[in-house]
């Protein structure tokens, strides 16, 4: 068998015994100090990460004091704002001027984008023009057409009939939403709505002269241009004001009831009752206008939802064609 290396522990006790050290080993102080180069060439490249790993940093704190202040949410509710680039103000008051959210997605802050806010706005008055027109035409005919005239004068049940189609589809485009958002349900339901109404103003239509018609139309067109351009400039708020409205609607409703009992007890109707219920329903619609007109435009407190372009045109078209009919009501003799 051959001899076992002598161990370290011989060499350090006999370090001048030839026998002892025949198979010594190598000193391990330079051999632990070469390494000690190569070991220390590694440190520059591991320090280089660093530079590299604090710049994911800042590219990560930018997006959220940029993003997040754009959009007027720097912190929580309530806090202060303590990253850089903040304001030190409470957030709480920009938070409270954001618009508000009701009625199932209604309305909402839904024009922080401006090509969404004139896109829609767009689409609303597309289709507001388009039902005001098919509305001209049905009276254009009723008026001008004596056979067509005489015809739905002596037929009042088709008016009757078209009056109940207003109420059920006004009722379920207005009361929901899932039928007014899915295409193409919506587009049938409010062509039928716009027929109904169309049919209804122009059988009232049909009762009175051509040429009161004519000008009731223009002084109606008029007053709706003038009323929209005073709702978009305007720095009053009107979307505030549906308890106001509320109010007024319950007024001309029980107003109504009562100039109708009149006109069954004394055999007639008052002028001047007459009168005074057309120009608080002309002040009622107007305001309405307005508010609808704030509400599709935006930049209020309540704005409708981008995807209620069919309840913005819905309204703002029963609005214009009720001022119609109630100037109509003012200069006719019927």
């Amino acid at each position: 068998m051959s001899a076992l290396p002598p161990s370290y522990d011989a060499h350090q006790n006999y370090p001048n015994d030839p026998s002892k050290t025949a198979y010594q080993i190598p000193p391990p102080q330079p051999a632990y100090a070469q390494p000690q180069p190569g070991y220390a060439q590694p440190q520059p490249g591991y320090a280089q990460p660093q530079p590299a790993y604090a710049q994911p940093q800042q590219a990560y704190t930018q997006p959220q004091s940029t993003g997040y202040s754009n959009a007027g949410y720097g912190q929580a509710p309530g806090t202060h704002a303590t990253q850089p680039g903040y304001s030190t103000q409470f957030i709480d008051t920009e938070y409270a001027s954001q618009p508000k959210s009701d009625d199932e997605g209604l309305f909402g802050a839904s024009f922080s984008n401006k090509a969404i806010r004139r896109a829609f706005i767009r689409k609303v008055y597309m289709i507001l023009f388009t039902q005001l027109l098919v509305t001209f035409s049905f009276i254009c005919l009723f008026i001008f057409v004596d056979s067509v005239k005489r015809w739905v004068q002596e037929n009042m049940w088709f008016y009757l009939l078209a009056y109940g189609l207003f109420l059920v589809f006004y009722i379920t485009l207005a009361c929901c939403p899932s039928v007014r958002r899915q295409y193409p349900g919506n587009l049938i339901c409010l062509a039928v709505f716009t027929l109904a109404f169309s049919y209804m103003a122009a059988t009232i239509s049909s009762f009175h002269d051509t040429g009161i018609v004519l000008l009731a139309a223009g002084i109606t067109a008029a007053v709706c241009l003038s009323i929209s351009l005073f709702a978009i400039q305007t720095k009053i708020d009107f979307t505030m004001c549906s308890g106001l409205l509320f109010v007024l609607v319950m007024v001309l409703f029980f107003f109504g009831w009562a100039c109708l009992i009149t006109f069954y007890a004394w055999g007639g109707s008052s002028r001047i009752m007459s009168c005074v219920y057309g120009g608080l329903a002309a002040l009622v619609f107007g305001l309405f206008l307005i508010y609808d007109t704030q509400q599709v435009v935006g930049g209020r407190k309540y704005e409708i939802s981008p995807e209620e372009y069919i309840y913005g045109a819905l309204q703002l078209y029963i609005d214009v064609v009720y001022i119609f009919i109630i100037i109509l009501g003012f200069m006719g003799k019927k």
